[in-house]
């Protein structure tokens, strides 16, 4: 018996400093982020589509890449303050 099942992965970002009441959402095909304050959800959000960009240019997916590759690269794109 032979079995196709197709790995995926997917990336959740959650910010829990939010101190205005707003609930922010940002939902993509291979992420979703969810809460924090304003700054907050906007670096998750820009780090999240940049990890991708770079998964895309290295000729990988967030399925096929290596935890610790993963890592580097989302450490990487996170705003250093």
């Amino acid at each position: 018996m032979s079995t196709n099942i197709e790995k995926r992965g997917f990336l959740l970002g959650v910010g829990l400093d939010n101190t205005d009441g707003h609930k922010r959402i940002t939902q993509a095909e291979e992420f979703y982020i969810a809460g924090g304050s304003q700054e907050t959800h906007e670096k998750m959000t820009e780090t999240a589509i940049k990890t991708f960009e770079d998964l895309r240019k290295r000729g990988k997916s967030i399925s096929t890449v290596e935890r610790e590759e993963l890592a580097e690269i989302i450490f990487k794109n996170s705003p250093q303050d």
